[in-house]
């Protein structure tokens, strides 16, 4: 795990919108971007059409609406963030 993801896991502890992940991380978009993309890939984050509503493998776009998604930790996420 890097730096980064660990940052990124950090927090999704509860489900939040992209806006805000963004602001909170601090990051650049495309950083940030390329490190979902890769946690997603990894198993350790879903993504999330409103806050209740998680997005299933085969209707993801993350390519054209990572925008607009919500975020939060796997279980498989939250013990890799914390066996960090």
């Amino acid at each position: 795990m890097t730096d980064l993801e660990f940052d990124v896991l950090d927090e999704l502890y509860f489900v939040i919108p992209y806006k805000d992940l963004l602001s909170e991380t601090e990051l650049e978009e495309n950083e940030l971007c390329d490190c979902l993309k890769s946690l997603i890939e990894k198993g350790w984050v879903k993504c999330f059409q409103d806050m209740d509503t998680e997005i299933s493998k085969p209707e993801l776009d993350f390519k054209n609406k990572f925008r607009e998604y919500a975020y939060l930790a796997t279980k498989k996420g939250l013990l890799a963030h914390n066996g960090h």
